[in-house]
């Protein structure tokens, strides 16, 4: 039991990053984007070849993640420029990747084990953190900054903010390639993790991320950008965590675990739309309660 939830712990932080990649084009940018299938495999895909032909991991990982970074691009490009829908650019991405990745690859699937990885000195659990919370300062400072406020202003109004001027086809090209980069990023360290990459590895991947940032948003609530950053990390352990316990009920296997993720995601779109009917009809009560009682305050008054 502790062995499983230490495991989905350490899968919950490198599932993390990809998930705040589903952040900021689906909750910033409002943009659809479905590359993210794709870009999750082109990350493992890179990361595995060049450790597999005796590149350093961390150079493997950063290759990986500038790989998801020229996904990113192109998609923008073909919404931006392009002029295509933006849910249709993901998909014809993504399905561009499939080929891309393939040939990266040469083969369905690459092994890397008992080869060095980033994991091979320092346990998931000690680095995974560091390099969390790395990101998180950065990913932070950066929607901090004019061209992170910028991408912000563009998912809440881009008509507004293109009325001051702005770029807000650089500004979707810039998240939708920050968000693909990060995407990678988690495909890189996961082929590490697990000792493979595999064509298939990013299947559903895009379900996965919403399903952490749903669950952080209805767990822990979203104050402000740094606040939503967190809680789409503790988002993807909650999920993971769920998902361990969920397969350890005895009538539920392996294979159910797509089920167990769209039911966590039902939960967690219905919890908070349930509990703010219920806020509402509290507040509703209390305020005819209220009215009640002016009435009959006015209706005693005026008998005297």
């Amino acid at each position: 039991m502790i062995d499983s939830l230490w495991g989905a712990l350490e899968s919950g932080l490198l599932y993390a990053f990809m998930a705040l990649g589903v952040y900021i084009t689906f909750r910033i940018l409002d943009f659809p984007d479905l590359t993210v299938d794709g870009s999750f495999t082109t990350g493992a895909a890179i990361a595995a070849v060049m450790i597999s032909n005796g590149y350093s991991p961390i150079l493997a990982t950063l290759s990986g993640f500038g790989g998801g970074l020229v996904a990113g691009v192109c998609t923008g490009l073909l919404h931006t420029k392009g002029k295509i829908n933006g849910l249709m650019s993901g998909i014809l991405m993504m399905i561009a990747l499939y080929s891309i990745n393939m040939r990266i690859m040469s083969k369905p699937n690459i092994s890397i084990y008992d080869m060095d990885s980033i994991f091979v000195s320092i346990q998931p659990l000690i680095i995974v953190p560091i390099i969390a919370i790395i990101v998180l300062v950065l990913l932070n400072r950066f929607l901090y900054s004019d061209i992170g406020l910028a991408l912000r202003a563009t998912g809440d109004n881009e008509r507004m903010i293109r009325s001051f001027g702005a770029n807000t086809d650089l500004t979707k090209i810039v998240g939708i390639s920050l968000s693909n980069g990060l995407v990678a990023l988690s495909g890189a360290l996961i082929a590490q993790q697990s000792s493979f990459a595999d064509i298939n590895g990013g299947v559903g991947m895009i379900v996965i991320g919403l399903a952490s940032v749903i669950i952080g948003e209805a767990v822990f609530g979203a104050r402000n950008v740094i606040h939503h950053t967190i809680s789409v990390v503790l988002g993807s352990i909650i999920y993971r965590i769920v998902v361990a316990l969920a397969l350890r009920v005895e009538w539920l296997e392996a294979s159910d675990m797509k089920l167990i993720t769209a039911i966590i995601v039902i939960i967690a779109l219905v919890l908070p739309s349930t509990r703010r009917v219920i806020k509402q009809k509290k507040m509703a009560k209390k305020r005819s309660a209220e009215i009640l009682h002016v009435g009959q305050k006015k209706t005693m008054g005026g008998g005297v």
